[in-house]
């Protein structure tokens, strides 16, 4: 997330957001196929989607209760909008897109976690794929991808979930096969 989108209240537990909290034992760590289900359950949730506030101007978010102490959200993009390249540091994930369509261009390749700026990427890493309402995906650590909705007049919205909860996102700047480090965030950036 960057703090340059609207925020918007942060909400319970999904599906129920009046939950009580739980005294039981730990919870194991969800898997990447867990998270996948997740975000597939919650997309087909009609009111929890019509509930988030959509702004003409910039993304927003409610926060939600993932599986197993996952932090998840749920995302509105207006038209054009994006999340430039960024990772997800040593988190899996997963997202699906509740309404409208989303495009992810991503690369097949795993790059260095730290030490570096400046990358030139071989040919043949690029993927992109077309998301629309129902369609997800999941992705391992350190997936490297930009989200974005393409269109010119529709809202999109989707659901994202990750574990551990984010620790980091690195966010680069891509020009060509030439990819660039620009910025390191933390959670306190987008909380």
């Amino acid at each position: 997330m960057s703090s340059a989108h609207s925020a918007v209240p942060t909400a319970g537990s999904v599906p129920s957001p009046t939950s009580p909290v739980s005294s039981s034992p730990a919870v194991a760590a969800p898997t990447i196929t867990e998270l996948l289900d997740f975000v597939r359950r919650t997309a087909r949730n009609e009111a929890l989607i019509a509930s988030l506030p959509l702004d003409p101007e910039g993304r927003t978010w409610i926060r939600l209760d993932g599986p197993g102490g996952s932090e998840a959200w749920l995302i509105g993009w207006p038209p054009g909008t994006g999340t430039g390249w960024h990772d997800h540091a040593d988190s899996i994930g997963a997202f699906t897109t509740a309404a409208g369509a989303l495009k992810e261009h991503s690369l097949a390749v795993r790059l260095p976690t730290d030490g570096w700026k400046t990358l030139e990427l071989t040919d043949g890493v690029d993927r992109s794929r077309e998301l629309a309402a129902g369609q997800g995906r999941a992705f391992g650590q350190n997936h490297v991808h930009e989200v974005l909705n393409e269109s010119e007049d529709v809202h999109a919205v989707s659901v994202h979930a990750y574990y551990p909860p984010l620790p980091r996102i690195r966010r680069f700047s891509r020009t060509g096969a030439v990819l660039r480090l620009e910025q390191t965030e933390s959670p306190e950036d987008w909380q």
